[in-house]
């Protein structure tokens, strides 16, 4: 089971891929986590990736295309994966069309003005990255692994919308890309948590 999870910023795409990659028994590749793990061991692609960064620039997509490409040759993603946060354009998905195939896109449809305030109260476990609301959350500390939550910087409300406004221009087209290969499936992600994780499921049970 090959799939890719969509969405806005703060459309739960983390905590949903979680929780779908628990079920299923295979890897939540977010494309974050491998920038982060390429750059700590200083691995080829990790130190060109860390050039772009160091200078707050975004990494091109021939680097994220490829780097994503070495995570799906990884043994534990022969048997299906799930992607989260890539690809992030066209031309990524274009790229991935050549080395992988998909079989769903599951778009989590939130509406974005109610997204400003899921981002801005969102808190993340700075060691396993498991996310908290400070509407839910009973703890300063992750309830996994004790770790202190972190407020991301891309998490505060100056840039927010700017993230979002990033988001309908390059992401949102890949709506439309999936949906003419009939491979999108869209839920609603203004339920909770429990009730969108049930819909998404039913997706996949198809």
């Amino acid at each position: 089971m090959n799939l890719i999870l969509l969405g806005a910023p703060g459309a739960g795409k983390g905590t949903q891929a979680v929780k779908i990659a628990q079920k299923h028994g295979i890897p939540h590749i977010s494309t974050g986590d491998i920038f982060r793990k390429n750059i700590k061991e200083q691995t080829p692609i990790g130190v060109v990736a860390k050039s772009y960064i160091d200078k707050g620039q975004l990494v091109p997509d021939e680097v994220t295309v490829e780097i994503v490409r070495l995570r799906l040759m990884e043994e534990d993603a022969q048997k299906g994966f799930l992607l989260d946060g890539f690809p992030r354009n066209i031309e990524q998905a274009k790229a991935l069309d050549k080395f992988a195939s998909v079989d769903t896109v599951i778009n989590i449809d939130v509406r974005l003005d109610a997204l400003c305030e899921r981002i801005c109260g969102r808190r993340v476990c700075g060691k396993c990255g498991k996310s908290f609301h400070i509407t839910t959350m009973t703890s300063e500390f992750c309830d996994e692994c004790g770790e202190k939550l972190i407020h991301r910087d891309d998490d505060q409300p100056e840039t927010v919308n700017a993230r979002l406004a990033v988001y309908a221009k390059s992401t949102q087209p890949l709506i439309d890309y999936y949906k003419e290969q009939g491979k999108l499936e869209s839920v609603d992600g203004m339920k909770k948590i429990d009730e969108v994780f049930e819909e998404i499921s039913k997706v996949l049970s198809k």
